[in-house]
């Protein structure tokens, strides 16, 4: 297929797979007097098969290890009777983000199989721990770089011990992706940004769990922060919903909150460099409204990997000859034409 998309400001025009010259022919046009243009968005942090169970808990804890704990022992039935096949869950995972714009997202767990076959978005090839409480060996991360680790997680003591621990082992370097590090002390802060390490911060999970996020000191100018959703057992909504909490809170400047969805996380994560450019991969967004106020109802349209994903339900005549497997899907209050390998029926009464 080889289209042209006309947003607001822009055109751009695709074919197999990437951002080509918008000039001659095209199978098909698309124009969307009301839409910016953007390439898509990553989110740098979320377990794709934990999305199905709502938020799970009675905050404030301590630490994750509490967290933990306490919903194997408060909630494990209806943890039990939400247990779905793994694809399901990893597709209700999959649907969340690309209602949201997202087109690339980095799962903290172990790489599946389902990531190589006819999945509806990229998944980062980065390997991730748990944290040091649950995976203290750190397997299967010799010599990884970049690698995700949930790092000081927590607001007591043995949060902040963390990430002296990690540097004991060696391991605190400009390769990690330390997620969270809400319980960093004035040491850890400081450890962390003289390692080089990114730190992925996901507010709305924070917030829930601890009352509090990231210290705004770690955040500062000086730091790679990238932004991530995480799951719904703890996080609010999606990545568009994590941007907006991210922005109220003023810790980190819209340039940065912009890179953070995008450059980079591209950077940090090994992904190519966002771009509308010929060349480029075709993973595009179009938003009805600007970034920063959008959420799912002002996605328009979304590309990943050229292919049409998920559009507003009026443009999905014009797409059908283009799909393999369209059909209409609902998250929350948002309906959208889609086009992809969906859960099976029964799992999706677990869509968010």
């Amino acid at each position: 297929m080889r289209a042209l998309i006309i947003g607001r400001e822009r055109a751009v025009a695709v074919e197999d797979g990437r951002v080509v010259e918008s000039g001659g022919s095209f199978d098909l046009v698309l124009e969307i007097p009301d839409g910016e243009i953007r390439p898509g968005l990553i989110n740098a942090h979320d377990h794709l098969h934990r999305n199905h169970y709502g938020r799970l808990g009675r905050p404030p804890y301590r630490n994750a290890y509490a967290w933990a704990r306490d919903i194997q022992a408060r909630c494990g039935r209806h943890i039990a009777e939400r247990r779905i096949p793994r694809r399901d869950a990893l597709l209700i995972g999959a649907w969340k983000n690309l209602f949201a714009g997202v087109t690339a997202v980095a799962h903290h767990d172990a790489w599946e199989a389902d990531f190589d076959r006819h999945f509806p978005l990229g998944v980062v090839r980065a390997p991730s721990a748990d944290s040091l409480g649950m995976t203290p060996a750190l397997e299967g991360l010799d010599g990884a770089a970049p690698y995700g680790l949930h790092l000081a997680e927590g607001v007591d003591p043995q949060a902040a011990e963390e990430v002296r621990a990690l540097a004991g082992r060696g391991r605190l370097t400009s390769g990690l992706i330390a997620v969270h590090a809400v319980g960093a002390d004035a040491d850890g802060v400081s450890r962390l940004r003289a390692s080089g390490a990114a730190v992925v911060w996901c507010p709305t999970s924070n917030l829930f769990l601890f009352g509090q996020t990231a210290p705004a000191e770690l955040l500062a100018p000086g730091v790679d922060v990238l932004l991530g959703s995480d799951s719904l057992l703890t996080g609010e909504g999606d990545l568009l919903d994590e941007l907006r909490c991210a922005r109220a809170i003023g810790a980190v400047d819209d340039l940065r909150l912009e890179a953070a969805v995008g450059s980079t996380a591209a950077r940090r994560l090994g992904l190519a460099e966002p771009s509308l450019e010929p060349g480029a991969p075709a993973d595009l967004v179009i938003l009805a409204r600007p970034l920063f106020d959008a959420s799912a109802e002002d996605v328009v349209l979304v590309l990943a990997g050229g292919v049409p994903r998920l559009a507003r339900p009026s443009l999905g005549e014009r797409l059908n000859p283009y799909a393999a497997e369209a059909a209409e899907l609902r998250i929350g209050d948002v309906v959208r034409w889609v086009n992809g390998p969906l859960p099976t029926p029964s799992s999706m009464r677990f869509l968010p």
